[in-house]
């Protein structure tokens, strides 16, 4: 009886040894504590929420910052992972409680579109617990294209040499001089002198002239202009420094000596038209192309009528007149001379015609007489 009840006690001890050292080899393979089913991992800030889109620009970087924790025991550890990267990508993981990755990506203009990337995040020891995958989508973005070369700024078109100051489109120039001037012959100091120009007129009124055209020459600008001096029509070129601002008419009036007319245009259209006297035979009324150089009013004689308009023309036969004998457009105390050949040269209207007139027409305007 005692031999047989020994040796129960041996295989009871032995039983013992082999228990206690499976459980020693079982601990040391997974140090955690707890059960399975208390175990969680989870995703923590800052991962991006579940089907988060991403824009990114194809050239330029993509960095995406993810944490993840477990939970359950004391001595539990999570990794991040991924699936379905693209080309090129990188994943920096640390283990951790939390765990924390940074995924960095710099896509290329072939990789324009829509990635889908999963993370995982599981637990780094002990039973299989993971986090619900997260699902992202990366939008790349293709390149733009590159912009187009700036266009050259047009370079300034230069004032044309040569420009015609009246005449076009029924436009026509003038300006007052600003010092006493000389007009020459040809647009440089060396040519020969025609004429100079007063500052002011016999009549004290500042001195304008009628602008034909100007030439821009290395050694300045000219402006060709219409003189008020015998022979009549008369040109010469002035210095542009020699003139004020340039202004614009748009009327022109027309005498016609043979009809006994004179008649107003405004931008081309008729807007005046009145029966005239002009000079006896003996004190023609000269042909030719002239301007308006003054306006006055106010006269103690009445017979000059309320207003007169001195022209640019010359009697060539009264040439020892006051003044040199210029011709004017002004009203009259004979009214019913008109129309007919009655005066000294001077073109006579009748006083309720020149008031209109007057209204009509301004100074710089072009009169041809015909």
């Amino acid at each position: 009886m005692g031999a047989p009840r020994a040796h129960r006690r041996a295989l009871c001890a032995l039983a013992s040894l082999l228990v206690f050292a499976i459980s020693a080899s079982v601990a040391s393979a997974r140090p955690w504590s707890g059960s399975a089913g208390t175990v969680v991992v989870s995703w923590q800030s800052p991962t991006p929420g579940e089907g988060a889109q991403i824009a990114a620009a194809a050239g330029g970087k993509v960095t995406i910052s993810l944490a993840a924790s477990a939970t359950g025991g004391t001595l539990l550890n999570a990794r991040i992972g991924r699936q379905g990267l693209p080309r090129g990508d990188s994943l920096d993981s640390r283990e951790g409680n939390p765990a924390t990755a940074t995924f960095v990506w710099s896509p290329i203009a072939s990789q324009a579109g829509s990635h889908a990337v999963t993370f995982t995040a599981t637990l780094a020891s002990g039973p299989a617990v993971a986090a619900t995958p997260r699902k992202l989508t990366i939008v790349v973005r293709a390149p733009s294209p590159p912009p187009p070369p700036p266009k050259a700024k047009p370079k300034p078109k230069p004032k044309p040499a040569v420009r015609k100051l009246s005449g076009v489109n029924h436009t026509y120039r003038w300006a007052k001089i600003l010092r006493r001037a000389v007009a020459r012959s040809a647009p440089n100091r060396s040519a020969s002198v025609v004429d100079v120009i007063p500052f002011l007129t016999p009549e004290n009124t500042q001195n304008l002239l009628a602008l034909l055209e100007s030439r821009r020459l290395k050694s300045g600008e000219w402006v060709k202009v219409r003189l008020a001096k015998l022979p009549n029509s008369s040109v010469g070129w002035v210095r542009r420094s020699d003139l004020g601002a340039f202004r614009l008419v748009r009327t022109r009036l027309i005498v016609n000596r043979q009809a006994l007319t004179a008649t107003l245009y405004r931008a081309g259209r008729k807007i005046f038209r009145a029966p005239i006297g002009v000079g006896q035979s003996q004190w023609p009324t000269p042909r030719g192309e002239y301007y308006i150089r003054m306006k006055l009013c106010c006269y103690g004689n009445a017979v000059y009528g309320p207003y007169a308009f001195g022209l640019s023309a010359r009697s060539a036969v009264l040439t020892d007149w006051p003044g040199g004998g210029f011709i004017g457009i002004h009203g009259t105390n004979a009214p019913g001379l008109i129309p007919g050949r009655i005066s000294h040269g001077c073109i006579r209207l009748r006083n309720g015609d020149i008031t209109r007139l007057n209204s009509l027409m301004s100074v710089g305007t072009p009169v041809s007489v015909r």
